[in-house]
């Protein structure tokens, strides 16, 4: 294999898709995923720490426990797929430092341009990934989730109801208990007091059963006997029923949308509002930073090359937590109205590129930035 192969430098034909393409590329892209793994990993068990705590005080139903998380882990996939990018550049570039082979490239002619063109192999499909996800995947796993929970904190009441105990409702003014559960799925021997102003009813019957209509659930009794009076006083109503009905959980619209579950057309659709054109600069930032990041991770890596895989990362971490502080603020900024979202989607942009430059040009010259594809006179 020759040099020709490997690298586009002076004199040199130029090839899309080299070895030293490939070998940079294979080795970002599993990385990424490593770290990604291993972040998301991180974030999703805090997460599920928290949901598993809300199923066990019953908040949650033990059904949707999964579901939640599912939605949990596609919402922090897409969130971090910018800084796992931005960790996984510099640890393969230090580990080209450390093993002396952007010695080899620079010896052979390659220089930025060279690692740059290697990068953007896996920096361009990576960020259409993240753009799909932050765009499309991440605010429907928002919504079903935000359904999901608002669905199971309205059913909480019936989810409680447990045969052999008595269940308390509407502050008290509701009391349940069942004897048991047959095996069809009935409530056997039900008792139930329900309090209606001064009234007072106390139905007992043979059979019962949960109903969800539209306008909420009931508790259906079958074969009973029911009475109802103001306590301390002589006169009563008593019934025999063969079905009565009591109403133990209403059901009210389901909650509000919020910014982060609209779909994009919505979003692209209302940008004089500016609580909803800062949520698309926020989900447009995911793509565009793993790019910028990326990129900036080459200058990065080469300012203390004798530092080895881990030299810079001190150093990385803190630009990088600096930008995502301004982008925070950004955000607040085109939320709150103090500027426009054109304004606040290019500043940040604009600075980091700046930055990227500036570095660029310490590093390797300001010629070295420039591919050459003739040979030197």
């Amino acid at each position: 294999m020759s040099k020709t192969d490997q690298f586009p430098s002076n004199g040199r034909h130029f090839r899309l898709w080299s070895v030293l393409d490939r070998m940079i590329g294979k080795d970002l892209l599993l990385s990424f995923l490593a770290i990604l793994v291993v972040l998301v990993t991180i974030i999703v068990s805090q997460k599920f720490i928290r949901v598993l705590s809300q199923a066990i005080e019953g908040n949650i139903a033990n059904e949707t426990v999964i579901s939640l998380l599912a939605f949990k882990m596609i919402i922090v996939t897409a969130s971090f797929f910018p800084v796992a990018c931005f960790m996984a550049v510099l640890m393969v570039m230090g580990r080209l430092y450390r093993d002396q082979e952007i010695a080899a490239i620079a010896s052979a002619g390659g220089g930025f341009s060279t690692l740059l063109k290697a990068l953007l192999f896996i920096l361009i499909p990576l960020s259409i990934c993240s753009a799909w996800l932050s765009l499309y995947v991440a605010p429907w796993a928002e919504e079903q989730s935000r359904k999901m929970m608002h669905n199971d904190e309205q059913t909480a009441d019936v989810r409680s109801i447990t045969p052999g105990r008595f269940s308390e409702y509407h502050d008290g003014e509701l009391i349940f208990y069942a004897e048991s559960l047959d095996a069809s799925g009935k409530l056997r021997n039900v008792f139930i007091q329900n309090k209606q102003g001064a009234r007072t009813g106390i139905a007992n019957a043979e059979l019962g059963h949960i109903e969800n209509r539209d306008d909420g659930s009931y508790l259906v009794l079958e074969n009973g006997e029911r009475i109802q009076g103001i306590p301390g006083e002589k006169k009563f109503t008593i019934e025999k029923y063969r079905e009565y009905s009591v109403l133990i959980n209403r059901s009210v619209s389901l909650s509000n949308p919020k910014a982060k579950d609209m779909p994009l057309d919505e979003l692209l659709n209302a940008l004089d509002n500016h609580w909803l054109a800062s949520e698309l600069q926020e989900r447009l930032s995911n793509p565009i930073s793993l790019i910028l990041l990326g990129i900036l991770a080459i200058p990065l890596s080469k300012i203390s090359p004798r530092g080895g895989v881990y030299g810079n990362m001190l150093l990385a971490f803190g630009i990088y937590f600096i930008y995502s502080n301004l982008q925070k603020i950004n955000h607040n900024w085109v939320e709150s109205g103090k500027i426009s979202f054109t304004v606040g989607f290019l500043w940040i942009n604009l600075l980091l590129l700046g930055l990227i430059w500036l570095l660029s040009v310490r590093c390797y010259g300001s010629r070295g930035l420039m591919p050459q594809w003739r040979e030197n006179q």
